[in-house]
């Protein structure tokens, strides 16, 4: 039986497991056929940490960014943020989940902005919008009213822009108006889609900031980039290719193999140059496991 069940707002504690996916796929279907943008994805996400999600256009980056963000459900697999099996809720229930503890910044910034209201506005209004929804654990979102607008558009570069509608700001500067209200009040997750593609040297460095700063308030951020920059500052980089997860850098420079629940393993890009043929010799010895080429070469 589907259930709708939500748990009260609560502040995850630092390192905590907010969202672990499991095995999840991503199937798109059209009238051509099917496409697979992710072909069994196994990973967890944590409270306090930045995860930076790095792989060639078409490796599925924005199809795991979009489950995490509920704006989209897996195909197979299961999904379970903040201890709510996605898979088990009614749609009511997912939008609810959304609305309440996650925050998304999409790729194009331009669709979650109002072209009636100025950047100031947009901030008064977001902030009501989610008071009213409970969007949060008490104490950790400011009303609209008390909320200082001038200092939040402040942390992304933009006070001299608040009194600006949608339609007159750049690119970039929509970019970092959709940043800072995605970060407004702390929500326990947030996913941005390439937050500073957009976005010249000073104001990408504002805009990791800001991410890193929501980390540090306990958040869980999950972000995809192709900038160099952005990967500096993540507390782990996840590889992605091909749709699956091929590998993991943590912060003090180690690259983790996937290993998926049927025990394949997920090489990175430098270590299968060592095995062109896709084969390779596998050694069970006391200090752990090795791999050669199967010519034995080393």
């Amino acid at each position: 039986m589907r259930t709708e069940a939500v748990p009260a707002p609560a502040v995850p504690e630092s390192g905590q497991v907010t969202v672990v996916c499991e095995g999840l796929v991503r199937v798109y279907r059209s009238g051509t056929g099917e496409a697979h943008a992710l072909r069994g994805v196994d990973v967890t996400f944590r409270a306090g940490a930045v995860t930076a999600i790095a792989g060639p256009s078409g490796s599925g980056k924005s199809s795991l960014l979009r489950m995490l963000a509920l704006q989209d459900l897996p195909s197979a697999g299961r999904l379970v943020l903040l201890g709510n099996d996605v898979g088990s809720l009614r749609r009511r229930g997912v939008r609810r989940l959304r609305r309440r503890h996650v925050s998304f910044v999409e790729q194009r910034s331009s669709r979650g902005l109002f072209p009636h209201l100025t950047a100031a506005e947009h901030v008064h209004q977001v902030a009501v919008l989610r008071a009213d929804d409970g969007a949060a654990a008490p104490g950790r979102r400011s009303s609209g009213r008390a909320l200082d607008a001038m200092a939040v558009l402040r942390t992304v570069g933009l006070e001299h822009r608040a009194g600006s509608r949608p339609a007159t700001l750049s690119g970039g500067e929509q970019q970092r108006l959709a940043v800072a209200l995605a970060l407004l009040g702390t929500p326990d997750v947030v996913v941005a889609d390439e937050p500073t593609a957009e976005l010249d040297h000073d104001n990408t460095d504002a805009v990791l900031a800001a991410l890193a700063g929501a980390a540090d308030r306990g958040s869980t951020v999950v972000l995809s980039t192709h900038d160099e920059r952005a990967l500096r500052v993540a507390d782990r980089v996840l590889r992605l290719r091909h749709g699956v997860l091929s590998s993991e850098q943590v912060l003090r420079g180690h690259h983790l193999a996937t290993i998926d629940s049927t025990g394949r393993v997920q090489l990175p890009p430098d270590a299968l140059l060592h095995f062109p043929d896709g084969r390779a010799l596998l050694d069970v010895t006391e200090d752990g496991v090795v791999l050669r080429r199967p010519d034995g070469t080393p």
